[in-house]
């Protein structure tokens, strides 16, 4: 038996539309959806709100949908949602075939904790691949433990799986390890204040060596 979060969805085909319709099947517990790509013409299908809902927590899934007893390979593409209350009010699906390659943004993730006192800034929350359809990986890692400040790690330096191609620009920033502004911040002020004392100490020294000479 599958479960709620299986890829295997069952889709129905649907004929009517309109924003009223659509209300209606949302409140019914269902999610409107439009299948299309490879030249086929788009078809409306409404699918399971719950189980979807589960689905789509994960970046750029396929889904193995069956649309009137016929399986049908397809990659969620866009996911419109109810800015206010994040409803998912609508879905797009791409037709897709085993062995095809497509293009999606996959997230980063970071592993590790950079050199002490320094913290690792994520410039790029996705990195553009080319990749079969089929094995799409989940995210990318990237692995800054010990880094130190001033590192800089770019689309160029990942590690992509077998069969990726990187088509974002290679020079992309992803992740930088800085020092945080408050930390240097603090440190200026340490400096300030030691410069400070300094001066004081050294002016004390001055005026004690003046009260010396003069008493000789």
């Amino acid at each position: 038996m599958s479960t709620e979060t299986d890829t295997k969805v069952h889709a129905e085909v649907r004929e009517n539309f309109g924003k009223g319709f659509a209300r209606r099947l949302r409140a019914a517990g269902k999610i409107p959806a439009v299948i299309y790509g490879h030249g086929t013409a788009p078809l409306h299908v409404a699918l399971p709100g719950h189980q979807m809902a589960l689905l789509i927590r994960r970046a750029n899934v396929v889904l193995e949908l069956d649309v009137n007893g016929k399986e049908q390979l397809t990659l969620v593409k866009d996911v419109q949602k109810d800015p206010v209350h994040q409803i998912i009010e609508h879905i797009d699906l791409l037709v897709v075939k085993k062995g095809e390659k497509v293009q999606v943004d996959v997230p980063i993730v970071v592993l590790g904790e950079p050199f002490a006192g320094t913290i690792a800034n994520l410039d790029a929350t996705t990195i553009a691949l080319e990749v079969e359809a089929t094995h799409i990986p989940q995210n990318i890692e990237v692995d800054v433990e010990g880094l130190e400040d001033g590192t800089h790690i770019t689309a160029a330096d990942l590690k992509l799986p077998k069969g990726a191609t990187l088509i974002a620009d290679p020079e992309t920033l992803v992740v930088a390890v800085s020092v945080p502004a408050a930390t240097l911040a603090a440190e200026d002020e340490i400096a300030e204040a030691d410069a400070e004392v300094a001066a004081e100490q050294s002016e004390e020294a001055e005026q004690a060596a003046e009260g010396e000479a003069a008493s000789e």
